[in-house]
């Protein structure tokens, strides 16, 4: 019974963001236990402990480390639906830190830098969050750069991984960094 309702939950998922989850169907066909652990990631950050375009850039950055396809578009989508402007996710998607503006650009820099391990980078951006939004502020933006790494990991380890494609931002398409050349 509960699977059946979980796999409901999946349809409307793929029907709401145009979005193929099979490797979630994979997940809660192999174990119901491991699904429900895994779908609670999603909730994990606090979304009101900082601004939606520190949190959708942080995320993001953490995205196309692992991923230039529809994970991407999914996670551009979500923070779109947020309230994150389309200017401001075609520049997050494009690195381009004076176009996405400050609370964007500061996650975005201290996402990157952890990503790299580059300590001396991170550490007075990190003191900066800090400043601007509180303790709370530093770990939404660590959850959502550490969560949104996890479900394009999870669907290449499972085999579903294999399509790199422009992200789509309200009608404009965007090549992540990976596909630009």
């Amino acid at each position: 019974m509960l699977r059946s309702i979980l796999k409901r939950q999946i349809d409307g998922f793929e029907r709401a963001w145009s979005y193929d989850a099979s490797y979630m169907r994979d997940l809660l066909a192999a174990s119901v236990p491991s699904f429900l652990r895994f779908s609670l990631v999603t909730g994990l950050p606090d979304r009101r402990a900082a601004p939606p375009a520190a949190l959708a850039a942080a995320g993001i950055v953490g995205t196309l480390a692992e991923d230039c396809g529809p994970c991407t578009q999914i996670s551009t989508d979500m923070a779109r639906a947020s309230g994150v402007s389309g200017q401001v996710l075609r520049a997050i998607l494009a690195g381009d830190l004076a176009a996405m503006g400050p609370e964007a650009a500061l996650a975005h820099q201290f996402a990157r830098a952890s990503l790299a391990r580059d300590m001396e980078a991170a550490d007075p951006l990190r003191d900066e969050i800090v400043r601007r939004w509180g303790q709370k502020g530093l770990v939404a933006i660590a959850l959502s750069l550490t969560t949104a790494r996890m479900y394009p990991t999870l669907k290449y380890a499972l085999g579903h991984g294999k399509t790199c494609s422009r992200v789509v931002v309200d009608g404009t398409a965007v090549a992540p960094p990976r596909l630009a050349a």
